[in-house]
């Protein structure tokens, strides 16, 4: 006789209108559907969670393209980024970085086009021998600049680490050799290796 009740008693729950209403989620609002959507007592809904995930993803993912084209921009120009200058994009939203983003690739361009124009290659002057894809790779990788030290653990014009220099018969900083120097390495890491020695920018 209980289960009978129960039973009976869950039947005519299911059947009130607002309940059948709150399984979908497109009808107008209603105040059991909006209870269903709120968030329990001190926790977020499992929308807001996923928001929260991905504007902190964007941040991230925006927060490391910025410092890549700043360190470009300041190589450039032949300048070095200031101290702490990623503690300053900390509290940045998506769209704060895309804006700026934007406004150093605007920079980049300028200053590429201003290289050309006045025919030198790099900071300090001189020529390169490479190839049309060995110089996109080390625009992309540092400015061009075959001097780049960033503290990385990565050098010169096309960022060699250390044991892949020495692999290629490099001797001492890959950054104090010359820039026909590098260029000639990097040719010979392409040949045997590929451009997949440059994983970002070698694409």
């Amino acid at each position: 006789m209980q289960a009978k009740t129960a039973f009976a008693v869950a039947g005519s729950v299911l059947a009130l209108p607002g309940v059948a209403a709150a399984a979908d989620l497109s009808d107008p609002a209603t105040p059991l559907r909006e209870a269903v959507r709120a968030p329990l007592a001190g926790h977020l809904t499992v929308g807001a969670h996923m928001r929260a995930a991905k504007r902190e993803a964007d941040t991230d993912r925006l927060s490391k393209a910025h410092l890549r084209l700043a360190r470009r921009a300041a190589r450039l120009s032949g300048d070095e980024l200031p101290r702490g200058y990623r503690t300053r994009l900390r509290g940045s939203t998506p769209a704060e970085l895309r804006e700026r983003n934007e406004r150093l690739r605007a920079r980049i361009r300028e200053l590429r086009r201003e290289r050309r124009e006045s025919g030198t290659t790099a900071p300090g002057g001189g020529g390169s021998t490479a190839s049309a894809t060995l110089q996109a790779i080390a625009a992309c990788e540092s400015g061009g600049d075959p001097s780049a030290n960033t503290g990385n653990g990565y050098y010169g014009k096309y960022q060699f680490s250390m044991s892949t220099w020495q692999a290629v018969g490099g001797t001492g900083s890959p950054a104090a050799a010359s820039e026909a120097e590098q260029d000639k390495r990097a040719a010979q890491l392409y040949a045997t290796a590929g451009a997949g020695q440059w994983p970002v920018c070698g694409r």
